[in-house]
């Protein structure tokens, strides 16, 4: 038996018992009491092979302290790199979360199979042969990439030390337990206790872990908060498995921007990167059809256009409806207020329904202008003619507000073809020998007067 010594502690308060109990006496909270290793087992606990006595730290003056680049490593994924800031760092750990089915495992078993680094693949869900028959679907040939079924986390030690792997790949975490904690696996206490051999293993060892994490009913990464706490990057693989689209985006992230997104299609063949998504999603119809428009948009560093569809309908029910899909509820409200009000537009007793093609979520305000001009292009039955696309924000007043980057936008707009995009005027523009035409707005009234007029 491990000589490791575990006490219980509340996780609201600090409290320590001795053993579990399902209420706190002190903060009077329920369930909070979880079980923690207070002294391990050295002999049991991982350690390098050569490891020597480490000095301990001292304080030093900030000008004192040496910067150097750091080095990344090519995950020779366009998209993934994007998202992580320009590689994997080394002794990073990443926590990967989603949605079961959106495409976790296939995409980080991918990266593995493609991978020049000796990769070892741990995966706690599935069995070797289930994982070889997705490898030869996805890439049939690699001679780096180790499989191993494993869960428990000394065993999985004793395989690194041999394998000795430039990148750990662990399919999931909520699988694993270790020999200290008596609980099951996926518990608060397994799940923390696991994550922190892993740091410990990659912060000595400067080799990058990859977790993949469960998430909850309601979206969150399953197990404790701390557990996003711990790791250094924290990315999120969004999509509706109704949609062949897959979004990768960064929640945390230590060593770069969280505002990049990697886009995915998923194929037969595995995930595909997506290198332009203007053109994925915006469709391409010849018929003149109302209540579309196209919004040009930012994520992260990468400018985006997207398509907004709009219907207006009369009110079958006594409530009028208001549907978004992609959009928020509450904006697509102030925006039909702001259009009865400003604009003398009436659909207090219509029904509105709003949706962004492509499955994606948009929080981007300079879509508000595409947004009212879908609308109203809707209700009017007037289509709004193509070439024209939109990139401003609307004020409560009926205003026109400027947006960031706008140069940006307008360059992606002529690269797709465009002729005529609509900005606001307090916009500052430098662009010269654009044969893309800027639309210059202050009020909702001059885009509808030339648009509709």
């Amino acid at each position: 038996m491990a000589k490791t010594k575990t006490a219980f502690f509340c996780q609201n308060c600090g409290t320590q018992y001795a053993k579990w109990v399902g209420q706190c006496s002190a903060c009077k909270e329920w369930n909070t009491v979880v079980e923690e290793v207070v002294q391990k087992d050295e002999k049991t606990s991982w350690k390098p092979s050569n490891s020597t006595a480490k000095r301990a730290s001292k304080p030093l003056l900030v000008h004192e302290i040496s910067v150097e680049k750091e080095l990344r490593l090519n995950t020779f994924d366009q998209e993934f790199n994007r998202v992580l800031g320009g590689g994997l760092v080394p002794g990073a750990l990443v926590l990967l979360g989603g949605e079961p089915g959106v495409g976790k495992s296939t995409l980080l078993l991918q990266i593995a199979l493609k991978l020049p680094y000796r990769t070892l693949y741990v995966s706690g869900e599935e069995s070797q042969k289930q994982i070889k028959m997705r490898a030869d679907r996805i890439h049939p040939n690699s001679e780096t990439c180790y499989i191993l079924k494993e869960t428990k986390t000394q065993n999985i030690f004793k395989q690194i030390e041999a394998t000795e792997p430039d990148i750990v790949v662990v399919d999931s975490i909520q699988t694993l337990h270790s020999d200290y904690i008596e609980s099951a696996a996926g518990s608060i206490s397994q799940i923390r206790e696991c994550t922190a051999e892993l740091i410990k293993f990659a912060k000595e060892t400067n080799t990058p872990v990859i977790l993949i994490g469960h998430i909850t009913k309601d979206g969150s990464i399953a197990g404790p908060k701390i557990l996003e706490h711990m790791v250094d990057t924290v990315l999120q693989f969004e999509g509706d498995r109704n949609y062949v689209y897959r979004i990768l985006r960064s929640l945390k992230n230590r060593f770069g921007s969280t505002a990049e997104l990697g886009i995915y299609e998923m194929q037969g063949s595995g995930l595909r990167e997506v290198n332009n998504p203007s053109e994925v999603l915006v469709s391409k119809n010849d018929e003149d059809l109302s209540g579309t428009a196209i919004a040009s948009t930012v994520e992260g560093m990468r400018p985006l256009l997207i398509e907004i569809q709009a219907l207006v309908s009369t009110a079958v029910y006594g409530t009028p409806q208001r549907s978004t899909t992609g959009y928020n509820a509450k904006r697509l409200n102030m925006l039909l207020a702001v259009l009865e009000k400003r604009a003398g537009f009436k659909l207090g007793a219509k029904d509105v329904f709003l949706n962004i093609t492509g499955g994606i979520s948009v929080d981007d305000p300079a879509i508000d202008l595409a947004v009212i001009a879908a609308i109203l292009s809707s209700n009017e039955d007037i289509p709004i003619e193509k070439g024209i696309c939109f990139a401003a924000e609307v004020g409560l007043a009926g205003e026109i507000r400027p947006v960031q980057r706008v140069e940006q936008r307008i360059l992606e707009a002529e690269k797709l073809g465009y002729t005529t995009i609509f900005v606001s005027k307090n916009n500052k523009i430098g662009l010269k020998n654009t044969k893309i035409k800027v639309q210059l707005a202050a009020k909702i009234e001059d885009v509808v007067s030339s648009l509709f007029g």
